[in-house]
Parts: structure tokens; sequence; C-alpha cells
């Protein structure tokens, strides 16, 4: 067996063995690129280019360990895409917004709020066990590039839910989720911006709805996330007793049980899906490190303890998505089903549970084809947006004549249009993305 290198601990690597640690990545690769990209032939000549080089190195041990712990960080690359880099113009600023009924408010802005009149605004609100870095690792994923470059994000983290907080006082009332929707107004007149696109997950969802509900004239539209129209069911409230949260220190099994299955659901149970098992341990990393337990139980309990949502009181376009693996994928039917049809626009993502980790493009080309449909964004494409005008059972009516008398900046297609399209549904009532 002939001999490559000798290790610092005086082991011997031979190119057999450098081969073999190779064929411990090689699978997992391709049927990364397989799902991903739809092809392996780029991944196989990378990876055999690489092999080539390293197994063809007669030099010393720490050469052929830095080459090797090189193409393990490309695999981790490939295996779990990074966020583009951040500079400080993409950067979020904190600021503390103090509300009526929910205390002093933590948001994060993404985004230069001065050039609203020429960007679409998002304000969004998180779901359990999560904070603002859920829509901002969204937002600053490849895919959203176009659509972050030309719009502005404003997040808010519920009380108590910011990186690191201290407990929330005893003698603090939790908001309501009704509460907390009717207070985000407070957030828009802080940062001075008139109009929003709702973009809510799971209980974040329900509380943009309300905001919505409570202030239509300062939305254009929302898009609903897992988002529940009715409230807790006796099953719900019975699962619910069984949640342990070992008082104010830590989170139990049977809490973190919850706090996953209500945020990934029955993905739990696909064996299809790589990389659940890295996004799922990124999510525990946050929930017992940097997120306060005991405020995330206060958010829990407003949640189960939620009122029914009058949802089709909302006189603007909302786009509610789920994924068919979702835990609340039958609910977020049922309130599609109570809404109208000629504003109201459903897709459901295949084999997803968490639709923002696991299928961010197909979100991203939703959120753009929204747009659009308000009259924002209309000089952003993404592929395969511009090329089709219909989107599964819904279509954004790109025919109707613009009302433009000249020709338009690329600041001046981007400019907020009240008279705004809407997303319809026509004759199929539910959309489906495979």
């Amino acid at each position: 067996m002939e001999v490559v290198s000798e290790g610092p601990g005086g082991e011997f690597l031979t190119r057999d063995a450098l081969v073999q640690m190779f064929r411990e990545f090689r699978q997992e690769m391709v049927v990364l690129l397989k799902d991903s990209y739809g092809t392996t032939d780029s991944l196989l000549e990378d990876v055999t280019r690489v092999k080539g080089q390293l197994t063809g190195l007669r030099t010393d041990h720490d050469s052929l360990q830095q080459a090797f712990t090189e193409l393990k960080s490309k695999v981790s690359d490939l295996r779990h895409p990074k966020s583009l880099p951040v500079t400080p113009e993409e950067s979020s600023v904190r600021y503390v917004v103090k509300t009526d009924r929910c205390g002093d408010l933590v948001i994060h802005v993404q985004g230069d709020v001065s050039q609203q009149d020429k960007r679409a605004v998002f304000l969004t609100v998180h779901d359990l066990g999560c904070n603002h870095y859920s829509f901002e690792d969204f937002i600053n994923k490849p895919c959203m590039s176009d659509i972050k470059e030309r719009s502005i994000f404003i997040h808010v983290d519920v009380p108590g839910h910011e990186d690191n907080a201290d407990p929330l006082p005893d003698s603090f009332q939790f908001p309501t989720l009704q509460a907390l929707g009717e207070d985000l107004l407070a957030v828009l007149d802080f940062v001075n911006v008139k109009y929003v696109i709702g973009l809510g997950e799971g209980a974040g969802a329900n509380v943009l709805a309300r905001f919505g509900l409570a202030h239509p004239q300062r939305t254009l539209g929302l898009i609903l996330i897992n988002c529940t129209g009715s409230a807790t069911t006796v099953k719900d409230n019975f699962k619910a007793k069984f949640v342990n949260w070992k008082g104010k220190g830590s989170v139990s099994q049977s809490a973190e049980d919850y706090l996953v299955f209500h945020k990934f659901g029955h993905q739990l149970m696909n064996e299809n899906s790589p990389d659940k098992d890295k996004v799922m341990s990124d999510f525990l990393h946050k929930l017992r490190g940097t997120i306060n337990h005991s405020n995330v139980r206060l958010y829990v309990n407003a949640f189960l303890n939620r009122k029914d949502l009058p949802l089709k009181q909302y006189k603007s376009d909302i786009l509610l998505i789920t994924g068919v693996l979702s835990s609340y994928a039958n609910v977020v039917e049922k309130l599609f089903q109570d809404l109208d049809k000629n504003k109201a626009t459903l897709l459901r993502i295949e084999r997803a549970g968490d639709v923002l980790n696991e299928s961010p493009a197909k979100v991203a080309h939703s959120i753009l084809l929204f747009a659009k449909g308000q009259g924002l964004l209309t000089s952003v494409t993404l592929p395969g947006v511009e090329r089709q005008r219909t989107f599964s059972g819904s279509s954004i009516d790109m025919d109707r004549p613009r009302r433009f008398s000249r020709g338009l900046s690329m600041e001046e297609y981007d400019k907020p249009n009240l008279r705004r399209l809407s997303i319809t549904v026509g004759d199929v009532p539910v959309q489906t993305s495979k």
C-alpha cells in the first residue's frame, strides 16, 4: 500500500484512504445538485477534477489537510448555500418602537426608507420560536437578491424575542395577537412609511392579517404563510396541555417537539429532504441559544388563545402560501375557501413543510408576482416569471393597457401604483407548485 503522507500523530494516509474520504461526500453532493438544480453533470465534473488534484498530491501532511479542508468547505457550501454577503448598505438597522399595549418593539429595517416611493415596502412578523432572523435569512438568499435590491423590509420582533432578551417582567401583560396587529401601526408611523405589503409566517401571519383588518388604508396586500383563520381547536388545546416548559430557564423536549412540528410539520417524516436535519438543527440552536424561552412560551400562549380571524372582510389582495407537508396545510386551505376568490390566491408547495427554507425560490417567485399585481417591482425579473403569463391556477393580468403616456425610468416603474392590478384565481381555485 503506497504511503502518501505521514500525519502529525504518526498515522499514515494512503491514496486509497483519501479516495474513500471523497466517496463519503459524493452521493450527498449528487442528490443535492439533482434536487436543487436539475442536473448532476457540473457537480460530477467538479468532484472528478478535485479528486484528481488531491489524489495526485505528493506533498506534506499539512498541504494535504488544507486541500481536503477546502473540499469539505466546498461541499458544505453546496449542501447549505450561504446567504449573499451583506454589505453595510444591505444590513439591517435596529430601532426600538414604543407602543400603547405591546411595550417596546424591536424592529430591524433593511433598505433605505427614504426611497419608499421608489421601492416596495414589506412588513414582516415571525412565527413561534423565531425572531426577525427567519425573514432576514430568507431575504438574504440568492433567489431574493433582485427583489431585495428594490425593496425595503421592516422586520418586527414580538415582545421579548430580540436576540438575548431578558425575561419579560411578571408585571408585563403579553399582548394578544389582536393587540399586536393593531399596534403595528406605531411601527409604520415611527419609520414614516405610508403603505406596506404584510409578509408573515405562522403566528406572525395571523398578527399581520389582524393589522390589515385594523388598518386597511396602510396595506397594499397580505402575503400569509401557514396562516390560521380559526380559534384554537379543542384538539390543539389538549395537545398544548402536555407541553412542559420547565419554568423560565429552558425548553423541555416536549416544548421543543411542539415548536418543531409547528414549524416543519410532516416534513419530519419526509425522507426525501436531505437538508432537513441541518435546518432543524439551526432552528433548535437559535431556540436554545439566543431566544428567551420564557418569552417564547408567552407568544405560544397568545397563539393558542387566538380568536377567529374574519379575513373575508379584508378588501385588498391576499396570497396564502403553505407547504403540502405543513402541519397547517388543511387549516390554510379551509381559510382560503372562506375568502373572496377574486382577491385571494392559494399557493400550495409540494414536498415542503417549512417553505421559506425548503422552497425559497418558489416563495420568491410568488412574492414577485404578487408585488407586480400591486404595480410594484415591475422592472424586476426572475427566471421563468416573465416567460409565463400564468402561474398555475392564478394569473397576473399582464395584458391590461398601462396608464403611461411616456417612457418610464426604472425607478418610475417601481413606484407604487395605488390603482393596482390584482392576482386573481379565475376558474382554478387552488394553485399547486410542484
